[in-house]
């Protein structure tokens, strides 16, 4: 085959790709454009905080939060911090808006009103956060007239179809020290239940004092420090309960109900690690309970409630749209 034959057939597919792509979602340009627009006033006026970052570009502002906890410190770093799945949240949305592509191309499309409330209702949300300085409001109202923009195009079938992958986004807000507010809650309800379990149902001999659990002979001790409270597996179990609902279902209060499992299901995978630790330590002393909080399989613990609960519902529940396509 020619340089010019090959050439030509790789622009044929190019251009197939396009107009199949086109005669599913209609106004492309007309969204293309509306996002430029929308992604430029927030570059431009999206900041108000500049006593912190000189900028008032919303993206460099997420950028710096985002990385400064962690500057120097190489990427492994960046990775391992608390809000480390936020650099990854916009891959997943895109990988499963291309899952379920052929679902999402059949929905009748058609301009709606509903597009320009969340429109309207974003640019409210961003002047409020500019007002009081509060960025991270700035990031939901981003998004959320990202959403709209959608909405306005393609219609509330769309907004409803797509509403829980856009949910991801909310996921890309950097927590920094705001995480306090979930992380202590959560350290407390799993070393109150860890200790009970231990004591109450196994005849360990330990004591809980806040977050601090020991052995009433003294011969180990652990703080449940905020690092190790659940707050990072609870935030990728809540991404993988919305990746789950919008993979598996089409019914609202079924994706709604596997969103609200999250939380029971974060609590009890870390209840299951700090267990662990405890049994390493009856039966071996400190170091030992210190060996399996710092082993990296152990760490996969508490994900193990929630892969095995979040199984469980879709069998329960019903895969809605794989009998869908069976029925095709």
């Amino acid at each position: 085959m020619s340089a010019n034959a090959e050439s030509g057939t790789k622009g044929s597919v190019l251009s197939s790709g396009v107009t199949t792509c086109g005669a599913g979602f209609p106004f492309l340009g007309i969204g293309f454009g509306l996002l430029v627009l929308w992604a430029t006033l927030f570059h431009l006026t999206g900041n108000s905080t500049l006593g912190y970052i000189k900028s008032h570009s919303l993206f460099v502002w997420w950028y710096e939060v985002m990385s400064q906890s962690v500057r120097g410190h190489g990427l492994g770093a960046l990775l391992d911090g608390e809000d480390a799945l936020g650099w990854f949240i916009p891959l997943i949305v895109i990988g499963l808006l291309y899952w379920r592509f052929d679902d999402l191309k059949a929905i009748e499309k058609k301009p709606s009103w509903l597009g320009v409330v969340a429109i309207g209702f974003a640019v409210l949300l961003h002047i409020c956060g500019f007002l009081v300085q509060q960025t991270r409001i700035s990031i939901v109202a981003f998004f959320l007239g990202v959403y709209g923009i959608t909405g306005l195009l393609w219609g509330r079938v769309w907004m409803k179809e797509t509403l829980f992958i856009f949910a991801l986004f909310l996921f890309c807000i950097p927590l920094s020290g705001a995480s306090d507010v979930i992380a202590f809650p959560l350290r407390v309800w799993s070393t109150t239940l860890s200790v009970k379990i231990a004591s109450g149902l196994f005849g360990l001999d330990i004591i809980q004092q806040g977050t601090l659990i020991f052995d009433s002979s003294g011969r180990y001790q652990y703080e449940v420090a905020p690092a190790c409270g659940g707050i990072r597996s609870l935030t990728a179990i809540f991404v993988l309960s919305l990746c789950c609902g919008f993979i598996f279902f089409k019914s609202i209060w079924k994706k709604v109900l596997l969103v609200i499992s999250a939380l029971p299901l974060a609590v009890a995978g870390n209840v299951l690690r700090l267990l662990a630790i405890i049994f390493a330590a009856e039966l071996a002393g400190q170091e030992a309970g210190a060996s399996v909080h710092s082993s990296s399989i152990f760490s996969l613990l508490p994900y193990l409630p929630a892969l095995i609960g979040f199984w469980i519902l879709t069998y329960w529940l019903g895969d809605e749209i794989k009998r869908k396509e069976n029925l095709k």
